[in-house]
């Protein structure tokens, strides 16, 4: 940035001179620093990642898939990223995933979808057939803790392992720690299987059972 600077300031000078200038009292170039904060407002920061292109995903998105629920809500549920009927819809957790997840939330948790946050790590589809990458992960990151920051849930039910690692940086299997609590900040985090994983596995549902009653007691 700085050869930047001097390269255009320079040039600047040379154009100066070549219209017969020796002196002038012109205010150098001053190059402007990019403002990276996130807003502090749940509107401004959804606008904000609508318009995001920092990462390769912005070019084969369709919509950024924003989270949506209570922003008050004391349980926040974090996927990993929009699935393809998410990206042409522009909603989060469609189709049959969703509807298994609309399941596990009223019929074990006793509560309505809209009483809770949904969000994912991810705002835009990750490419077919690819996990996302971890450059996508870490642009997206900010997102993810911004809602968090604003929301202030309780419990965070995290679906999968790339959540999980990407909010406590915690690499086990997910096996290993399904239905385990860790502490983070003020809040805690529950990671357990993925509504899509119970659809091509059907036998983990009682696994997640299990952990969503645990859910309920904590709640």
């Amino acid at each position: 940035m700085k050869n930047l600077h001097n390269a255009l300031l320079l040039k600047h000078l040379y154009q100066l001179k070549n219209l017969g200038y020796k002196y002038t009292s012109i205010v150098p170039y001053q190059e402007k620093e990019p403002d990276f904060t996130l807003p502090n407002t749940f509107e401004a920061l959804k606008k904000q990642a609508a318009e995001c292109h920092l990462c390769e995903l912005s070019k084969s998105r369709q919509k950024v898939v924003f989270g949506e629920g209570n922003v008050n809500a004391d349980l926040m549920i974090v996927g990993d990223a929009p699935s393809n009927s998410d990206d042409s819809a522009g909603k989060i957790f469609t189709g049959r995933t969703g509807d298994t997840l609309t399941k596990m939330i009223e019929n074990v948790l006793g509560l309505k979808r809209s009483d809770v946050y949904i969000t994912n790590l991810l705002k835009c589809r990750a490419l077919d057939s690819e996990s996302p990458s971890p450059m996508d992960a870490h642009t997206c990151q900010p997102y993810l803790l911004k809602e968090i920051e604003l929301i202030k849930p309780k419990l965070i039910l995290t679906f999968g392992e790339i959540a999980y690692r990407y909010l406590t940086g915690d690499d086990s299997s997910l096996t290993d720690i399904r239905g385990t609590v860790h502490e983070k900040d003020d809040y805690h985090v529950i990671p357990t299987f993925h509504p899509s994983y119970l659809l091509r596995n059907p036998s983990a549902k009682k696994d997640v059972l299990e952990d969503l009653k645990k859910i309920k007691t904590l709640l």
